[in-house]
């Protein structure tokens, strides 16, 4: 296991910046995740760190050894790409061990490593067969035994389940967080999935244009998100965003929108009139009682509960419900904001009254 140091990293392709200046650990056996939006810099992040890209400033240190310079073959690290890149001819075994047999390892520990990971991830059955007799979890299970038998410092993960199937990439989500758990090795996973971020990982390091807008556990994130960015992207259904203001009524702090006047526990350091943007998670909002009265405007039963669309002062909002609340499409509902499950953020997007 190898920790993971990178400090004041940056990348640029020609004059446009990619990564501003990132500074991240990653402790010896963690699994970290990073997630974004497409062309956040994530991919690139970690084509870094495996020497597939240069870095244009900053060093990387893996095992406290700096690799800037270093080709991707000398870092100790192995990687798992979206494409599973198996040789088409060779024999899922043949696959495996390649990487030790390019090393020279001996017959005997070849098999022997080919073994046991096989046994980690369920091949043994499938040694003998080539790639195109394996479904696509299959395929994938053996780009991960061919990661597992180079025994690397780090695992690098890159959109690895991107190509899979909803229902196959749940069931590879729970094979990768189990084997992780088995090998206790440094990983490193790259995702737009929040899902996957959420259910993998030890931390998330949450990226947008470049920077780094939050980093800690998965429910940091989703309980207390530092900024606006953070706040929509972490969560399914994404949280809802009203536009509100603070008002101070004899002293006591509002909080105003249209459909809604909330008092506040505490004043805010902001200016009366001050523009906020209020969040709540769709979950949290409680139908059927309440002081606020919204309109129904869609109906969507998922089995385990109800989404239900919603306009609320103009804004719309969706709330989930896990009950079978007696509602119809243009029909009023009450409901409730719990305080204690407001988020608030500035006019900067950064989150306050913390």
């Amino acid at each position: 296991m190898s920790a993971i140091d990178i400090r004041g990293v940056s990348k640029r392709f020609g004059t446009t910046p990619v990564l501003h200046e990132l500074d991240l650990t990653v402790a010896a056996g963690e699994f970290l995740v990073l997630v974004g939006p497409s062309g956040c810099g994530k991919s690139t992040l970690l084509r870094m760190i495996a020497g597939l890209e240069e870095v244009s400033a900053g060093e990387i240190r893996i095992g406290g050894r700096r690799v800037n310079e270093l080709p991707p073959k000398a870092r100790d690290i192995a990687m798992v790409f979206q494409s599973y890149a198996l040789y088409p001819h060779m024999s899922v075994a043949d696959n495996m061990a390649y990487s030790l047999r390019l090393r020279r390892t001996l017959p005997a520990e070849i098999a022997r490593a080919v073994g046991a990971a096989a046994g980690k991830l369920g091949l043994e059955a499938l040694l003998t067969r080539k790639p195109k007799a394996l479904s696509g979890g299959q395929r994938q299970r053996v780009a991960m035994g061919r990661a597992i038998v180079r025994k690397p410092g780090a695992f690098l993960f890159d959109e690895p389940l991107s190509n899979l199937d909803a229902r196959l990439r749940e069931h590879m989500r729970a094979e990768i967080k189990k084997l992780h758990r088995e090998l206790g090795a440094t990983s490193i996973y790259v995702t737009h999935d929040q899902i996957e971020a959420m259910t993998l990982a030890d931390r998330i390091v949450a990226l947008n244009g470049g920077r780094v807008q939050q980093v800690g556990s998965p429910l940091d994130l989703y309980d207390r998100p530092a900024n606006l960015f953070v706040a929509g992207f972490i969560g399914s259904p994404a949280m809802n965003m009203f536009q509100a203001h603070l008002e101070r009524d004899g002293g006591t702090p509002m909080l105003t929108h249209a459909a809604f006047r909330i008092p506040l526990p505490r004043d805010l350091a902001l200016p009366d009139g001050a523009a906020l943007t209020v969040g709540i998670r769709p979950e949290h909002i409680v139908l059927g009682a309440g002081p606020i009265r919204g309109t129904v405007d869609l109906i969507e039963p998922t089995g385990l509960g109800t989404i239900v669309h919603l306009t609320l002062g103009g804004t719309a909002i969706k709330a989930f419900s896990l009950e079978r609340h007696p509602l119809s499409i243009g029909g009023d509902v009450q409901l409730d904001l719990p305080l204690a499950r407001l988020h608030l953020f500035d006019d900067a997007g950064v989150r306050v009254g913390d």
